[in-house]
């Protein structure tokens, strides 16, 4: 297991930037996939990108495509997503997310995710 800490949230307008950050401990952060999951009220927790162990594959929602990026660096154990061009549909708690699976798989569900950070809120403006 690893413990992680997201960063990086806040109040934006639409059409700006944010990028969150998630901070991992432990010596085994580069064996293990990553993901970012946001949930908005009422609805389900989902995925919104993904990153394999060396960020050779990543993964991304339609609805985020050509918008946000997921990156990751194993030096310092962190994963990042930079949101651009925000919109008020992104609105949402984001969650960072680990799970051990090989080194070439992104899970797409948040059952086969083992560890999760505390959330950080987002929240776009119109």
């Amino acid at each position: 297991q690893v413990q992680l800490v997201e960063t990086g949230g806040g109040l934006v307008q639409a059409g700006g930037s944010l990028r969150l950050s998630c901070a991992a401990s432990g010596r085994t952060f580069r064996s293990y996939a990553m993901g970012w999951f946001r949930q908005a009220p009422g609805k389900e927790r989902d995925l919104v990108a993904g990153i394999s162990w060396t960020g050779t594959y990543t993964y991304y929602t339609d609805s985020v495509k050509g918008r946000f990026t997921i990156s990751r660096d194993n030096a310092n154990n962190t994963v990042y997503l930079q949101m651009n061009s925000l919109k008020p549909e992104d609105t949402a708690v984001y969650y960072c997310a680990a799970s051990t699976v090989p080194w070439h798989a992104i899970p797409k569900t948040g059952g086969e995710y083992g560890s999760w950070g505390q959330g950080t809120q987002v929240t776009v403006s119109s």
